[in-house]
């Protein structure tokens, strides 16, 4: 385990003492993630504690933010829009963007936020984080690594995940598997209002009573078995190359988002 990681896996153990877990979650959210037609779709970018529906926190202007499709990079920089997102218990900065979708296959989204200073721990987070979408059910690269510092490569559709089965991912550092290293998984547990840019107090579902984790074999693989339909991030935690920000300890993770579905079978 290194530093970084025993700091975080830290303050997940000192939120333990009062009952839940509260992990940071970069999202990068939007409501439909299979399209049939073009169109708009519509991204928030929060970074908050989306299952135990805890406080949000301020987020400085990304790094970066662009798409992927068939190999093609585009800046999305100039779609960003700063909001103010209500959470369930306080008020945080965060941004909205818009892409419009034209074409079928694989839309692979990337954020690279701006580091954030967690004050009670006296470290930097910096959470690369990784949405993928599609039109038309054509797939054409989901499961292949973009070239970023850090990332989950899914091993199963993304967007196409069931409820009752599983999920695979392997995380890369600079391109190669990165072995023993802790994952977090979460889901969004509240309503998201996506016109009022807020999500709801209450939440939706149980709250487990520990963080839930997965470490990466030697391969830089983990499975998870997906409880319940819903969002899914999954969170893998100082993966990165970058240890150090403005002379304090980064933890640079990599997340990934997954949207889990129930199958009718026709099975009793």
């Amino acid at each position: 385990m290194t530093l970084k990681t025993a700091l975080l896996t830290a303050t997940a153990a000192a939120t333990l003492s009062t009952g839940v877990a509260q992990a940071h979650f970069q999202l990068l959210y939007t409501p439909e993630v299979m399209l049939e037609q073009p169109g708009n779709i519509n991204f928030k970018l929060v970074f908050g504690h989306p299952m135990e529906n805890g406080h949000v926190m301020d987020m400085g202007e990304p790094e970066d933010f662009f798409v992927i499709f068939k190999g093609e990079k585009t800046d999305l920089m100039g779609s960003l829009k700063p909001i103010t997102w209500k959470g369930g218990h306080n008020e945080a900065k965060a941004y909205e963007a818009s892409y419009k979708v034209r074409r079928n296959g694989d839309y692979s989204f990337v954020l690279v936020p701006a580091p954030y200073y967690e004050e009670s721990e006296d470290v930097y987070i910096q959470q690369i984080t990784k949405a993928i979408i599609n039109k038309g059910g054509m797939p054409t690269g989901w499961n292949k690594p973009l070239g970023l510092k850090t990332e989950i490569i899914p091993l199963n559709k993304p967007y196409q995940v069931y409820a009752g089965g599983t999920f695979s991912g392997q995380l890369l550092r600079d391109g190669k598997p990165v072995p023993g290293v802790e994952c977090e998984i979460e889901y969004i547990n509240t309503e998201i209002d996506m016109a009022a840019n807020a999500s709801s107090a209450e939440s939706k579902g149980d709250v487990p009573a520990t963080a839930v984790v997965a470490i990466t074999d030697a391969d830089g693989e983990f499975t998870f078995g997906i409880p319940g339909p819903g969002v899914w991030g999954f969170a893998c935690l100082g993966s990165g190359p970058d240890n150090e920000h403005e002379g304090k300890e980064l933890s640079q993770d990599a997340v990934l988002w997954i949207n889990a579905s129930t199958l009718n079978t026709g099975q009793d």
